[in-house]
């Protein structure tokens, strides 16, 4: 079992159909919900991983299956690359073990396949709170450090 990061192919097939929307605001009319769930070491995420899946995803204190909702902090380009990313999500008051995440759409707009898998994170080793905040922090919204960034 691995996790490794990196975006699943399923999205970038799905991204170029225009299944996904990173505007800030949302797409409109339908609207894009991603979220990030977390995994234990036994899990298997990376490029050919098409969904969501409760399979090996964390049990704990603080902690709900399906994850967290996740505020995205919009699109921008720089002359060769775009980027976005999210904001910061905290599990509070909690006592769990994780060692890679999935970041993934919710929304329930025709033709996306279902909690279609955008990206998988390895945290590259476990990582524990007990009784404590877990947060994740995601990188500076930039062309160099942007969590999803398209380049030429």
């Amino acid at each position: 079992m691995a996790i490794s990061s990196a975006l699943t192919n399923t999205f970038k097939e799905e991204l170029l159909g225009g299944y996904h929307s990173f505007n800030a605001s949302g797409d409109t009319p339908a609207g894009s919900a991603f979220k990030i769930a977390l995994y234990t070491n036994s899990a298997t995420l990376g490029t050919t991983t098409t969904a969501y899946s409760a399979s090996n995803e964390i049990s704990g204190t603080g902690y709900s299956s399906g994850g967290k909702a996740l505020t995205n902090t919009g699109v921008a380009k720089s002359t060769t690359t775009s980027y976005t990313d999210f904001s910061d999500v905290s599990w509070t008051s909690s006592s769990f073990t994780a060692r890679g995440c999935l970041i993934y759409n919710s929304s329930s707009i025709s033709g996306l396949t279902s909690n279609a898998a955008v990206c998988s994170i390895d945290f590259g080793g476990d990582k524990t709170v007990s009784s404590g905040t877990f947060t994740i922090q995601f990188p500076t919204n930039d062309s160099s450090d942007a969590i999803i960034r398209l380049t030429s």
